[in-house]
């Protein structure tokens, strides 16, 4: 991208070292892997979650997850945020801008989940997905652009599915579909708002089920756990996109895998939970796809890399 001189910048070898990332939802699953695999390069990560003193039903609050950014050699400032609120979020930005001198990476990751048919939605909990969900990410994204575009390699990155349109993804949860794909629309609006600006809008999503208390708690308990892989393998991703030239690699809707994959990683065992146990395909992506990891040497080569 431009270095503000005329020329063009070459990101090669950069790391997130000095950097300042603004996660939502960062106290715990892949908001916090993200943060730590920042971290381990040296950056400043915001963690801006709601949970400041322990759950009884979910692990880490802004504090823990603090401490593990500082552990792992980053810079770590603990954020109370419901990301529902304009003046929390507008403030927690300021906070982290004035404490670590602005800030280079937004990541979109807070959600809220319930995979409940139309009749046995109640509307306050729909009303929640889509204030945490999509809401959020627009206001999260807005009120971060002051402070991107003074970033020299800005970016806005959204946990969020590609925007398929298949009945098949809205009808057993009308809602939650809703909701996520807002979050989708958000990055396909951002990136064609924003090119212009150099500010990069990309969306990331898992493969296969990652192994959270969201999947835990509502998509299957431990034995879908033991079907996961763990959050590393989106961390790994997002690190990766968020080091690319944002002035030219925006508007895309990614797959953790298909990343790493573009970037000459074939193997990826270490990122399973139970080797023995046949992956589940995350909501939104075809199971085809998740075959097709599992035994990629029955792809033929033209087909592997485009999926």
């Amino acid at each position: 991208m431009s270095d503000g001189h005329g020329g063009t910048r070459d990101l090669r070898g950069e790391t997130l070292r000095g950097k300042t990332l603004f996660i939502t939802g960062a106290s715990r699953g892949i908001g916090l892997a993200i943060a730590l695999r920042a971290a381990r390069d040296g950056a400043n990560v915001a963690v801006a979650a709601k949970t400041d003193a322990p759950h009884p039903r979910l692990p880490g609050t802004i504090h823990s997850a603090a401490e593990e950014i500082r552990q792992a050699g980053g810079a770590a400032l603990p954020l109370v945020v419901d990301v529902r609120d304009e003046a929390q979020v507008a403030e927690a930005m300021a906070r982290t801008a004035e404490r670590f001198g602005g800030i280079d990476i937004v990541v979109n990751n807070a959600s809220a989940i319930q995979l409940t048919d139309t009749p046995s939605t109640d509307m306050r909990r729909f009303d929640l997905m889509h204030q945490v969900n999509a809401r959020a990410t627009f206001l999260v994204s807005k009120l971060a652009l002051p402070h991107l575009k003074r970033s020299a390699n800005p970016h806005i990155l959204t946990l969020s599915p590609p925007l398929d349109l298949r009945p098949d993804w809205f009808a057993p949860h009308l809602a939650y579909t809703m909701a996520k794909y807002g979050m989708s629309l958000c990055v396909l609006g951002l990136a064609a708002e924003l090119r212009g600006r150099g500010i990069a809008a990309n969306a990331l999503w898992p493969l296969t089920t990652i192994a959270t208390s969201a999947v835990r708690n509502v998509l299957g308990g431990d034995a879908m756990m033991r079907a996961s892989r763990t959050p590393d393998i989106v961390a790994e991703a997002a690190y990766r996109i968020v080091l690319k030239p944002a002035s030219t690699f925006t508007g895309q809707f990614l797959i953790d895998e298909d990343v790493l994959r573009a970037e000459g990683v074939s193997d990826f065992a270490a990122y399973r939970v139970d080797p023995d146990t046949a992956l589940a395909p995350d909501l939104f992506v075809d199971p085809a796809l998740v075959r097709r990891a599992e035994a990629p040497e029955a792809v033929p080569a033209d087909r592997e890399a485009g999926g």
